[in-house]
């Protein structure tokens, strides 16, 4: 166990997340998503885990430590029931207050139907897969930037 790091977060998990760079991408999807196929086209190649958890509490955990991409450009992305855009099914209400809850407003995520979903999928740096059950639970964010003065040794120094 590591001090003020969520335990949802695993090795492999927080190590794929310092990898990443600005703009790189993240999957966080449900159990039913074809994570190993869909992985094996990702940067890390191999689908992570989040085990035992919502799609929103893994969300959480994640963006506890992970910047999302600036709001000048969308940096969060929901998976769409077919023909069904405007519509946020349960999970994703979830998962948006877990937005405004790490960004403090209200970042709307964009809708990308399923087909063009796995193959954005593909693009992304890793793949984490959660305990989510319940269909549509799959997400991809863009990472930030930290600004400076956030950076530990400021911190500390300061």
């Amino acid at each position: 166990m590591l001090k003020n790091i969520d335990p949802a977060l695993n090795a492999d998990v927080l190590h794929a997340l310092r990898s990443m760079g600005h703009g790189d991408r993240i999957a966080i999807v449900d159990a039913n998503f074809p994570a190993d196929t869909i992985a094996r086209h990702t940067r890390l190649g191999l689908p992570l885990h989040i085990a035992n958890v919502s799609a929103a509490r893994a969300v959480r955990a994640i963006l506890y430590v992970m910047p999302l991409d600036t709001p000048l450009q969308p940096s969060a992305a929901r998976l769409t029931p077919d023909g069904e855009a405007g519509e946020l099914p349960d999970v994703q209400r979830e998962v948006q207050a877990e937005l405004v809850r790490a960004d403090g407003i209200l970042s709307k995520m964009y809708a990308i139907e399923r087909f063009a979903f796995h193959e954005e999928a593909k693009r992304a740096y890793c793949i984490i897969v959660t305990g989510e059950a319940r269909r549509f639970g799959s997400f991809l964010f863009t990472k930030g930037v930290v600004p400076p003065a956030s950076h530990w040794h400021e911190a500390v120094a300061g």
